[in-house]
């Protein structure tokens, strides 16, 4: 069986999404294809966000916020949106997940590091129904 792909999508592609995929790869490893994406890319990674993700040993500072195209979501087994509401395209077939997370752009550390506490909850629990050991 081919590896399951996943897809983080939210609007700047800058926070949320990436503490996402940097979660998943730390987590599974080689066993999942982890991609992430935004409607509206932003110019760079969220600074804060990369500081609470490496406070717990995970180093997304080579990330590069990608603008989502249509081809990446087709591609996709399972995607996972963050509050970019109409502007994530639909495919049927697909398994779409939305996760209501605080969008950490402008928030202090603190804030930051709860949503990427959160994050981890989910990515653990989708870990758990894409690789049932």
């Amino acid at each position: 069986m081919s590896k399951p792909s996943v897809l983080f999508v939210c609007v700047h592609n800058a926070g949320r999404s990436q503490m996402a995929a940097g979660w998943l790869r730390h987590l599974a490893g080689d066993r999942v294809q982890v991609r992430s994406a935004g409607s509206e890319p932003a110019r760079q990674i969220n600074p804060v966000a990369v500081e609470a993700m490496r406070e717990v040993g995970i180093d997304i500072t080579e990330a590069v916020p990608q603008l989502l195209k249509a081809e990446t979501v087709q591609d996709s087994d399972v995607v996972v949106t963050m509050g970019c509401g109409d502007a994530c395209p639909f495919y049927p077939g697909k398994r779409y997940e939305d996760w209501v997370l605080t969008d950490p752009a402008g928030q202090p550390i603190e804030t930051v590091r709860q949503v990427r506490d959160e994050i981890r909850t989910h990515i653990e629990n989708l870990l758990a129904d894409l690789l049932p050991s």
